[in-house]
């Protein structure tokens, strides 16, 4: 009797000991999740599956290279990476070669993140805009909370005046517009 009270504690050890073991691993798991997650916003999410959301169309096209690093440089990738919908007015390098140098310089400074800001928000409407949706006279209110002007011309839809929607491409999570002018707020 004694010897089967002996093996029922040791047992009761045993398992409570493996117990605690995996209690400490689950622990220390989500320790590592938890910790991995705060690395990261929406952007750190790796999935070659889905559709690809506005920055990641961005950024697999060679066109988008300054207006990424600029999106980078604002810290807006996680936000636009969320589930929006969005409509972004994306200037290509070409557009941004348009803009003066030591203005562009100026802008990737961190001393002027918030101009920096404005002005990517203001490229930015909350919801999906789709091409046959821009009317002439249309007026969007943009992120920034300024407003942009739609008008046709020549087959073609201008942005404020002067820049035109060269390509549309859809993402996981709304529209970009290409465009070959950089936009600036009022």
């Amino acid at each position: 009797m004694k010897r089967i009270v002996h093996l029922a504690f040791t047992a009761l050890i045993a398992a409570s000991i493996s117990a605690c073991g995996n209690g400490a691993a689950e622990t220390a798991t989500a320790s590592d999740n938890t910790e991995a997650a705060s690395l990261g916003g929406q952007s750190a999410v790796q999935d070659d599956e889905s559709a690809k959301d506005v920055v990641k169309v961005a950024a697999a096209s060679p066109d988008h290279t300054t207006l990424v690093a600029a999106v980078k440089q604002a810290e807006l990738v996680d936000v636009l990476s969320n589930a929006g919908p969005f409509t972004v007015f994306a200037p290509t390098n070409a557009a941004f070669d348009k803009v003066p140098k030591a203005t562009l310089d100026a802008l990737m400074k961190d001393d002027k993140k918030a101009d920096l800001q404005d002005i990517l928000q203001y490229h930015v409407y909350v919801g999906i805009i789709k091409p046959e949706m821009l009317q002439d006279g249309q007026t969007l209110n943009q992120v920034n909370g300024g407003n942009i002007t739609v008008s046709k011309k020549d087959g073609k839809t201008v942005i404020n005046g002067t820049a035109t929607v060269v390509a549309s491409v859809p993402a996981s999570n709304g529209i970009i517009h290409v465009i070959d002018g950089v936009l600036l707020p009022q």
